[in-house]
């Protein structure tokens, strides 16, 4: 049984009509009629979202950096990593890189690619890569905000963000996600 569901895996659809209902900065709204590759007609609301990085970097001493910040989806202050959109021509290391510095002033160093996740696949392309990075406390650089946004970030034991996101206080799906991943396949 379950090879016969692995072999649907990749199979794409038909978009069959599309209708643009919003173009911003970050996304696009579209509404599209989808044959799908069983043969069902379906319309689904579909949102084109940027690349985006996520960084999980740590200290020697296995501190980690976490951010809060304002998020209107949730209409409240959040903690999570550091994050945010790739700029145009952009790797995902470079983006990450920027990014930590950015919004925190620390500069990474030994950067990796952990893994790329989906937000929700069920109505959005959005794609989040994980980035785990080294950082020393002592090696700090100027901040430099996007004109929107003002982050608070700091340091706090790697051990207090696993059990924040156990009890639900962190539920930011990219933090749960890269910190679940390098607990998996990176932590030694």
């Amino acid at each position: 049984m379950a090879i016969a569901v692995l072999e649907q895996l990749g199979k794409k659809g038909e978009i069959v009509s599309e209708k643009a209902i919003y173009q911003g900065p970050i996304f696009k709204l579209v509404q599209q009629e989808i044959q799908t590759p069983d043969q069902m007609t379906v319309k689904r609301d579909v949102v084109f979202h940027k690349p985006a990085v996520a960084v999980l970097a740590l200290t020697p001493d296995q501190k980690v950096v976490v951010n809060v910040e304002y998020r209107a989806g949730v209409n409240q202050e959040s903690l999570a990593l550091p994050a945010g959109l790739l700029n145009e021509g952009e790797t995902p290391l470079i983006a990450a890189k920027r990014e930590l510095q950015e919004e925190t002033g620390y500069v990474a160093r030994d950067l990796q690619i952990m893994t790329t996740v989906a937000s929700s696949e069920g109505f959005t392309d959005e794609k989040v890569t994980l980035v785990l990075a080294q950082i020393e406390t002592d090696q700090k650089a100027a901040k430099n905000f996007d004109r929107d946004e003002f982050v608070t970030s700091g340091l706090m034991a790697y051990q207090d963000l696993r059990t924040r996101i156990q009890t639900g206080t962190v539920a930011s799906a990219q933090t749960v996600s890269a910190v679940g991943f390098y607990e998996l396949f990176c932590r030694k």
